[in-house]
C-alpha cells in the first residue's frame, strides 16, 4: 500500500511541539565546562513528580505511534520500526543535549529512558491496531467520510482545538497578531531609518462592541465548519461533523479556561456574546450543510478575512491581560508559547489551504 496519509505532517508538527516544549523558552544560553553528553552516565535524580514521568513518557508516544503509520501506509514495512523507533530517539538525546546549555532545564538520563520508552509504546499501539484491523477501519471511514483531497484540512482541523487552547481575547477568536506584530517591529527597527516605515496607530484601537464580539464568535466557529463541510461527502456527514465541531469547540474553550483560572471557572467565558454568536453560527452552520464544496472554501476564506480584520482593528479585552498573566504562572508555561503560535498561525495556514482549494480544478461529480 502506497498512499499519501496526515501522518507525516502530524508527526512533523508533534516532532516540532516536542522540541520547542523541551527547550522553552530558548533564554539564557550558557556554557557550564561540562561535557553536555555527562548526563547520560549521572546519578539518577533524587526527586521525581508523577507529572514529569507521565508527560516524559507519553509525550513521546504520539510520535513513535504516527511515524509506524506513516511508514506501514507508504508500504515501507521493513525500516519502519528502524525509523519509528530511531527517529524520536535521536530527537530526545538532541533535545536534552541541548538542554546542558539552557538555565531553566535539566537534561537527565531518565527522561532520554521515559521518551524512549514512550516512543516505544506508541509504535507498539499502531503495530497492535494495525494487526487488529482499526487501522484499516479508519481509512476506510476516511475514504467514505472525506474526499481525497482532504489532507491538509484534516491536520488543520486537528489542530484547531489547540490553538484555542490559549487564553483568547474573543472566544475563538484566533489570529489577533497586529499589536504583536506591531511592538515586535517597532523593537527591531529601532533606531534605524527603517522605523518610520512601521505603520503605527496613533491612537489606541477601540474595543469590540458586544455585538461585534459576537459576530467574531460566530466567524470564528464557521472558519473550521466550513473548511470541514468542504471536504464531507453527504449531507448527513456534515450534519455529524458539524455536532462534533460544536463539542469539540466547547471543550477546548471550557480547557483553556479550567486551566486559567480552575475548573469552577471553565465556563466563565460563556457571557450573552458567546451564546449569540455560538447561536448564529449554528444556524448558518445548518444552512451550509447544503452548498457545494467550492462554495464552502469560497465563505470560509470571506470568514477568516473578515474575522482578522475585525479582531486585528480592535484592542484586547479588558480581562485579556489578567488571563495570559494566571495562565503563564502555571505548570504549563512551556505548552503556553506553542499554542500562542497556533492561535497565531491557524487563520493563515487556514487562508492558504483555502486559497489553494478554490483554485483547485473541480473534479468530474464532485458536489
Amino acid at each position: 500500500m502506497n498512499t499519501r496519509s496526515s501522518a507525516w505532517p502530524l508527526a512533523l508538527l508533534f516532532a516540532g511541539l516536542v522540541a520547542y516544549a523541551s527547550l522553552y523558552p530558548f533564554t539564557g544560553w550558557r556554557v557550564q565546562g561540562v561535557s553536555p553528553f555527562a548526563y547520560l552516565l549521572a546519578p539518577l535524580p533524587q526527586y521525581w513528580t508523577g507529572f514529569d514521568i507521565a508527560s516524559n513518557l507519553l509525550g513521546y508516544a504520539p510520535l513513535g505511534f504516527l511515524l509506524i503509520l506513516a511508514m506501514r501506509r507508504k508500504g515501507w514495512n521493513a525500516w519502519s520500526w528502524s525509523v519509528a523507533l530511531g527517529l524520536p530517539i535521536l530527537l530526545s538525546l538532541a533535545v536534552e543535549t541541548t538542554q546542558t546549555y539552557l538555565p531553566m532545564r535539566v537534561p537527565s538520563n531518565v527522561d532520554f529512558a521515559l521518551n524512549a520508552l514512550g516512543t516505544l509504546i506508541g509504535a507498539v499501539v499502531a503495530w497492535a491496531m494495525e494487526r487488529l484491523g482499526v487501522l484499516r477501519r479508519w481509512s476506510q471511514f476516511r475514504e467514505d467520510w472525506f474526499e481525497p483531497t482532504a489532507h491538509g484540512s484534516i491536520v488543520l482541523l486537528a489542530l484547531w482545538p489547540f490553538a484555542l487552547l490559549y487564553p483568547l481575547s474573543v472566544p475563538f477568536g484566533l489570529g489577533q497578531v497586529w499589536d504583536r506584530m506591531e511592538a515586535g517591529l517597532v523593537e527591531l527597527l529601532d533606531e534605524t531609518p527603517f522605523l518610520a516605515w512601521v505603520p503605527v496607530r496613533l491612537e489606541l484601537p477601540l474595543p469590540l462592541s458586544p455585538l461585534s464580539e459576537a459576530f467574531c464568535i460566530a466567524l470564528g466557529l464557521l472558519a473550521p465548519l466550513l473548511m470541514g463541510l468542504g471536504e464531507m461527502r453527504s449531507v448527513a456527514r456534515r450534519a455529524v461533523f458539524l455536532l462534533m465541531l460544536f463539542l469539540c469547540a466547547l471543550g477546548a474553550a471550557g480547557l483553556s479556561a479550567a486551566l486559567t483560572y480552575g475548573p469552577t471557572h471553565a465556563w466563565a467565558w460563556m457571557n450573552a456574546q458567546a451564546e449569540l454568536g455560538m447561536g448564529l453560527a449554528l444556524v448558518l452552520g445548518l444552512m451550509a450543510l447544503w452548498l457545494t464544496r467550492r462554495l464552502c472554501h469560497v465563505l470560509m476564506l470571506l470568514c477568516l478575512a473578515v474575522s482578522l480584520t475585525l479582531l486585528n482593528s480592535a484592542s484586547d479585552s479588558p480581562y485579556y491581560a489578567q488571563s495570559l498573566e494566571v495562565w503563564e504562572q502555571g505548570r504549563f508555561i512551556r505548552f503556553h508559547g506553542l499554542s500562542q503560535w497556533l492561535g497565531w498561525l491557524w487563520p493563515f495556514a487556514a487562508l492558504w489551504f483555502g486559497l489553494r482549494a478554490v483554485a483547485r480544478p473541480p473534479r468530474m461529480g464532485a458536489a
